[in-house]
């Protein structure tokens, strides 16, 4: 997937989740010259209580570090906005949890968006459906 492909996916994941409010909008930010924000969730139909999102769709092996973390903590300061949600495919390194919780930039690792994406079934969907059973010893 390419990685505007993947900052729209994960606008929508977060719509789905319910962030951008009953009346608000989410929109992925243009493909360059961004300023480190991929996407911004208005969470009311006036746009006062924004989120912004930074994604990086990285290998397993290619943690996100501190500085990126710090990076996009700038963006949204130059934005006067307080919070993020800063999404990777892979893990976060310490240095970036971390700073994460000092700058109110909530992390997704690769895991948790996996999960995420499974629950709220988006960018998934259902190929085989199981059913299992046991003998309810009530019965017998």
């Amino acid at each position: 997937m390419n990685p505007y492909k993947f900052e729209n996916l994960m606008v929508q994941l977060l719509s789905v989740m319910g962030y951008k409010g009953d009346e608000g909008q989410a929109l992925v930010t243009q493909k360059s010259n961004d300023h480190g924000i991929d996407g911004i969730i208005n969470q009311d139909p006036l746009g006062l209580q924004k989120v912004y999102l930074q994604v990086k769709r990285y290998a397993p092996d290619n943690s996100v570090q501190m500085p990126e973390i710090t990076a996009f903590s700038g963006s949204i300061k130059l934005k006067h906005a307080d919070r993020g949600v800063f999404i990777t495919t892979s893990i976060f390194t310490q240095g970036a949890i971390s700073a994460a919780k000092d700058l109110n930039i909530t992390l997704v690792n690769g895991e948790m968006l996996t999960n995420l994406m499974i629950q709220y079934q988006v960018g998934v969907e259902v190929k085989e459906h199981y059913m299992t059973y046991e003998i309810d010893g009530n019965m017998f």
